[in-house]
């Protein structure tokens, strides 16, 4: 009995040796995720021991040897390195420069001393990450849409689209998707501005399947009138996510926006352009609770009458208000202005309307006791005729008998 009891745990223990020499053994895969363009590093550790050699291989082809031979691939031309002394130390990391999509895949480090060898498997992705995100309103398609672009982002990111306050129509974006001969993308996503809602936030989401952060971007336009010399204010809000961002406040006329003033919420600290300095004025303590409407003191039609944008940023998150803003000139100055020139042509007009229907009323008129004077005539002419009826009918009765033309009648 005793006997059995000793092979039995003798074989337990053979298993529980083999088994952990073969954990031992096997060493598990690593990833390493790497951006484009930059350096990469493919570790690999191992006991030191003289006499070494190092290969790293793809898909069983060598890329890179160290050692006893020294080769690269042309796939990595000249972009690999190893170095001496850390290899001494048991280190054969392989360092890949300006790394690209066409360096993804599995790599295979393998060690060779006099002590014996060592393996270990790095898989190797790249990503290319959200550098910028841009939203604006085009016009270009026939009608209003809004654009969310981002650029050279690998692998494809995904688009999602919202608004503030939320609506309750479907919204139905369009996105593409482009590839550039490096394998990058670039998302294109548009859409149609929402009729009947002039005062929407419109925001775009992009998300990348690797797990980084979310990029935020988000756009009011609207339309604001004031007076040449009253003082007039700009209204720019933030959405409720967005905490402490920094304001920054741009003007433009078409050309490249001028800086008028920035001011960060976590500071306190603003600074404003000197041609802006005594026209502008805000609140710094409004906007860490995200309004930052700018005050606009005694505007000129000239100079102050454009495009004026308010970006609040924070990393990762944007928000811009857009205001087309006209000054209108006083009314003194406004009989002097092109656009009141074509008064005299309304005054004009109702001048000629006036004197035409003058002569029309004369002329009906005119006419009327035209017709009225015919209808009298016929009328006096027969009230005539009787009178001198009668006068010769007086006359024959006066006359003596027999008497024909004064001449005495024959018997």
């Amino acid at each position: 009995m005793s006997a059995f009891i000793c092979i039995w745990a003798c074989f337990l223990l053979r298993i529980s040796a083999t088994a952990t020499a073969a954990t031992h053994d096997k060493t598990p895969d690593e990833t390493v995720t790497c951006l484009v363009s930059e350096e990469c590093h493919l570790p690999c550790m191992f006991t030191p021991a003289p006499n070494q050699s190092v290969r790293w291989f793809r898909r069983d082809v060598v890329m890179f040897s160290f050692g006893e031979t020294q080769a690269e691939s042309q796939a990595l031309a000249g972009r690999a390195t190893m170095f001496p002394p850390m290899i001494a130390g048991g280190n054969a990391t392989l360092v890949l420069r300006e790394v690209g999509l066409k360096d993804r895949g599995m790599y295979r480090c393998h060690v060779r001393t006099s002590e014996g060898e060592h393996s270990a498997k790095v898989v190797l992705k790249v990503e290319a990450l959200i550098h910028g995100l841009s939203l604006e309103l085009s016009r270009l398609s026939g009608y209003e849409e809004m654009k969310c672009t981002v650029r050279d982002v690998f692998p494809p990111p995904r688009v999602t689209w919202a608004t503030e306050p939320p609506t309750f129509e479907d919204l139905r974006p369009i996105t593409r998707m482009l590839a550039d001969k490096r394998g990058l993308y670039t998302a294109d996503s548009r859409l149609k501005v929402l009729k009947g809602q002039p005062d929407l936030i419109y925001i775009c989401k992009v998300t990348t399947s690797y797990g980084g952060p979310t990029w935020t971007s988000s756009l009011r336009e609207r339309t604001i009138t004031g007076n040449e010399g009253r003082d007039l204010t700009i209204p720019c809000f933030a959405p409720p996510y967005l905490n402490s961002p920094i304001l920054h406040w741009s003007f433009s006329k078409g050309e490249d926006p001028a800086h008028i003033l920035t001011y960060d919420s976590r500071s306190g600290h603003s600074t404003a352009a000197p041609a802006w300095e005594h026209h502008v004025e805000l609140d710094g303590f409004r906007v860490p609770f995200g309004d930052g409407s700018l005050r606009l003191m005694d505007p000129e039609h000239t100079r102050h009458q454009g495009t004026y944008s308010c970006i609040f940023s924070m990393p990762y998150n944007t928000h811009t208000e857009r205001s087309d803003v006209a000054i209108d000139l006083p009314t003194a100055n406004r009989s002097t202005s092109p656009q009141t020139s074509y008064w005299w042509i309304v005054g004009l007009v109702v001048a000629v309307t006036v004197l035409a229907l003058t002569a029309m009323l004369v002329y009906l008129r005119l006419r009327g006791n035209a017709a009225k004077s015919s209808s009298r005539y016929p009328e006096e002419e027969t009230e005539l005729n009787s009178v001198r009826d009668v006068e010769g009918e007086g006359e024959n009765s006066r006359r003596p008998a027999g008497d024909n033309n004064g001449q005495p009648g024959l018997s």
